[in-house]
């Protein structure tokens, strides 16, 4: 009742109704958490090539199930108002860093400009950084991220959560390798690198 209700009355009078009954700092959060989310609304970032051009890193059915369903899910649910806000927010933001630094991959893709140097300063070759990147993500317990920070520290995320320093970034939950990779996680990682965009992530160190 109270929710419908604050969307006809201005933050101002709704903070001082909730004054009356309930703690005012966490009223006044709850209501402008309210009021932005009736506002906000997400889009799915669009995919740099076709769904069947990903191959062999990702087939067109995994790209469908993956993007098509499980990405635009939670950016859908969050425009709905369904579900954890949170949870469907950070999914949305998470998956729309993945799929953008994908292109259709190549044989010879090693990184360039500013991720070859940062890779280089940090571990020393781009082979001793993937190395160090597949034992984090092979360490992860359950379902998470793995990603590249943009002054090259490799970190992990549980679930999902937004971030503010992802340059480079791997989905780690079971069903981005699945459908193609049944129970291989490993081969997925190594592929993973055949379709990175290095430009794209050159563009988010520099930002």
């Amino acid at each position: 009742m109270l929710g419908a209700w604050h969307l006809h009355c201005s933050y101002t009078a709704c903070v001082l109704a909730c004054w009356k009954t309930t703690p005012a700092i966490r009223c006044a959060n709850m209501k402008l958490t309210q009021l932005n989310e009736a506002k906000e609304k997400l889009a799915l970032e669009l995919l740099q090539a076709d769904r069947s051009d990903y191959e062999p890193f990702l087939s067109k059915e995994s790209i469908d199930i993956h993007y098509g369903k499980l990405a635009k899910g939670y950016v859908d649910r969050f425009n709905a108002g369904e579900g954890d806000s949170d949870f469907n927010r950070a999914g949305a933001f998470l998956h729309n860093i993945y799929f953008p630094q994908l292109r259709e991959p190549a044989g010879s893709n090693n990184p360039r400009g500013a991720s070859l140097m940062l890779i280089n300063s940090k571990y020393g070759s781009y082979d001793k950084f993937k190395t160090e990147v597949t034992k984090v993500a092979m360490g992860i317990q359950g379902s998470g991220w793995v990603y590249m920070a943009r002054n090259g520290e490799i970190k992990t995320i549980k679930n999902h959560a937004l971030r503010s320093d992802i340059a480079m970034l791997i989905d780690w939950w079971e069903h981005s390798w699945f459908t193609d990779y049944g129970s291989d996680k490993s081969k997925y990682l190594n592929n993973f690198w055949k379709a990175v965009d290095w430009e794209v992530v050159n563009q988010r160190i520099l930002t």
